[in-house]
């Protein structure tokens, strides 16, 4: 195993790569910008580099400065987490040029996911579902419209680089997509430096699935069981849970095989996460995207697998064999992640602040993987997540009960937080009943028709 990792992340991400490295006696070096110099992962790990100030181009997305911090610390790995430079193709390349291990995927399996278009066609040709839509990138919206008319309406234009839900609009209709397209294109070139478009089917009523994936040093790749991520708003994850209400054994065998093609297409090593929409009434789903890094919700697939991801991650990038029994792999019970936010319950805006009060929900169960803690502060200048909160139940809902009293037991003083939402979410007549898609805080928000 390494001697030392660098965690090329902040917050709870890093927080939680940096326990499983100090529970392998793994010595833990943490890069951060000058405002998240008070944050628990700065002061748990055993040495700490300041890179820069609070933009994220002179912190956590400057490569260079992340690169000069793992070679003045002697950083024998580099672990990226999730966001920042954690796909970031040409990043990976340059730390295993400078001869330290990089702990994901492969630049090249990391490239081939990154772009969208060029996925969509590598996943049909392995045999992957894909949605309808456009075989390559449309340069102008009458290419567009033409193939919006083939795939049929709704449409949704999508970044070929996008990911994490940004990046994408929905068009019912000629005069729609022709608004639309301008925009994405525009937010397309200023966000991922890279504007190219496609047309894909939209779902209206459809289920966010994704299959956990690890990829083994001797080739083999391996499905973790799924995760039902359709509780969103504006295509960004709020909720999740493992397994999906939605999906039963048949289909679970189905979406995981795909998942395992899909990695193997690629020659995927270390952790994956393969995404589909799946159509609740027909059972058929479709590849979206797969992210070549650690997922946020990889708790919840630990807490029925009983397996350490970022252990499996380190110890794949390291040349070693898994930590756990490959062909006795099994999954017990339920489990449920609340991201907790800094953000207002109802309209979802950003409420960062200094906080006052932390008080941590506790008792069999439960797990909470925060980024911050008392005397913190909750900045503008990044992701609003403060914490997950992650309730682990023999079933269902024995998982919603405990994940009630959590939310209730949890208490944040200071900056605007989500838990209101969540106890709303966690009383809702159709997510208690699991019969739900990615419209549903749509309908939970929807004013009452006079």
């Amino acid at each position: 195993m390494f001697e030392s990792v660098l965690v090329a992340n902040r917050g709870e991400i890093a927080r939680r790569v940096l326990r499983t490295a100090r529970r392998l006696g793994i010595r833990t070096i943490a890069v951060h910008s000058d405002v998240d110099a008070g944050l628990p992962f700065v002061r748990e790990a055993d040495e700490a580099v300041l890179l820069g100030g609070a933009a994220i181009g002179e912190s956590y997305r400057n490569a260079e400065r992340v690169l000069e911090a793992a070679r003045r610390t002697g950083a024998k790995a580099v672990h990226p987490g999730y966001g920042f430079l954690s796909e970031n193709t040409d990043f990976a390349r340059a730390v295993q040029e400078a001869g330290i291990a990089w702990v994901g995927p492969g630049a090249a399996a990391i490239s081939a996911m990154g772009d969208k278009v060029a996925a969509r066609a590598a996943m049909a040709a392995a045999g992957v579902p894909v949605a309808p839509g456009s075989a390559d990138a449309v340069s102008t919206v009458d290419e567009a419209v033409v193939e919006a008319e083939r795939v049929g309406y709704p449409v949704m234009i999508k970044a070929s680089a996008g990911g994490g839900g940004m990046g994408m609009a929905t068009a019912s209709d000629v005069d729609g997509l022709r608004a639309e397209f301008e925009k994405v294109t525009a937010f397309a070139e200023r966000t991922f430096g890279d504007g190219r478009v496609f047309v894909e089917r939209f779902f209206p009523s459809v289920r966010h699935v994704e299959v956990q994936v690890l990829g083994l040093n001797d080739g083999r790749v391996i499905a973790l069981g799924e995760r039902d991520c359709s509780v969103q708003r504006r295509n960004q994850k709020v909720a999740e849970e493992t397994p999906s209400p939605a999906v039963d054994a048949t289909l679970r065998a189905a979406m995981c095989a795909a998942a395992v093609r899909a990695a193997e297409a690629v020659d995927y090593r270390n952790a994956g996460t393969v995404e589909f929409l799946l159509d609740p009434a027909t059972k058929e789903f479709f590849f979206l995207e797969m992210n070549t890094r650690l997922q946020v919700e990889h708790p919840i697939t630990e807490a029925i697998f009983g397996v350490d991801l970022v252990e499996e991650q380190l110890r794949v990038a390291a040349g070693l064999e898994p930590g756990f029994d490959v062909d006795g792999l099994t999954s017990t019970g339920h489990a449920i992640e609340l991201r907790i936010n800094a953000e207002d319950s109802k309209r979802f805006f950003p409420g960062p602040g200094a906080i006052t009060e932390w008080i941590e929900p506790e008792g069999e169960g439960v797990r909470v993987d925060s980024g911050y803690g008392p005397d913190t502060v909750v900045t503008p200048n990044y992701d609003s997540l403060m914490a997950k909160l992650v309730l682990i139940g023999a079933d269902r809902a024995d998982a919603l009960e405990k994940a009630r009293k959590a939310v209730a037991g949890f208490t944040i003083v200071g900056p605007k937080s989500n838990l209101a939402f969540h106890a709303e979410l966690l009383e809702n007549p159709e997510f208690i009943s699991g019969d739900y898609d990615t419209g549903i805080i749509g309908r939970m928000r929807a004013k009452p028709k006079k």
